[in-house]
């Protein structure tokens, strides 16, 4: 009986836990879309950098300081020693992220170039603007849109199709292996061609060779 209180208990801890982050879009949703309206910018973009930011209000930044958005700055809070500013409310902490994106250089940018329903290029273009140190700072946060589905939000006249962006992809250069051969005491260039694969013509024309004679130390291309 007592394993089975206990099971209870740890899967009732699970499913509240779960439901954090839905408490918090509920609680916060409204002012997300008021901000919306007024400024452009998509809802689901700012209810998902607030979850990230302040891990559905459960950090100590967002519980002491109202900060919900991770932005640094003095503070009069006495309980926690923190570089990230405090607000008076939640909604202050919303407001002035606004803020930041319409009045700070590059952000201020961003309004010309992405509509409020388009999620993705909003996250990315503030990753790109310096939001964020982390590369991947983007793709968390577009993917807390999709899962939570925040972009219901957002207010997407009907047959809204959304933009495709490419992902940027870096690609590592290949390293070739060494394509050159030493010359040894002894060497010769018909032993040197056989051993690599090639002809002695073809080295000779790749070495720039008008004799078949060659030097200790010398080095040939093939």
């Amino acid at each position: 009986m007592k394993i089975f209180t206990f099971c209870l208990l740890f899967l009732s801890g699970i499913i509240a836990k779960a439901q954090d982050t839905e408490d918090y879009i509920s609680e916060h949703v409204e002012v997300a879309q008021e901000l919306m309206r007024d400024h452009k910018i998509p809802a689901s973009i700012i209810l998902a950098v607030a979850i990230h930011e302040s891990a559905a209000g459960n950090s100590r930044i967002a519980q002491h300081l109202n900060n919900h958005f991770g932005v640094k700055g003095p503070n009069n809070n006495t309980e926690i020693r923190s570089s990230y500013r405090d607000y008076e409310s939640d909604e202050e902490s919303y407001n002035h992220f606004v803020e930041i994106m319409e009045t700070r250089t590059p952000f201020n940018s961003l309004f010309e170039k992405y509509d409020q329903y388009d999620y993705k290029g909003w996250a990315q273009g503030i990753q790109r603007a310096g939001y964020a140190s982390s590369r991947t700072w983007a793709s968390q946060v577009i993917a807390m849109v999709k899962k939570y589905e925040l972009y219901q939000y957002d207010e997407r006249p009907e047959g809204y199709e959304e933009p495709v962006y490419k992902s940027t992809v870096y690609h590592r250069k290949k390293r070739t292996a060494s394509r050159t051969y030493t010359v040894k005491t002894g060497d010769n260039l018909g032993a040197i061609a056989k051993k690599k694969g090639t002809t002695v013509k073809a080295l000779m024309k790749k070495n720039g060779l008008k004799k078949a004679n060659l030097k200790s130390g010398q080095k040939l291309k093939f």
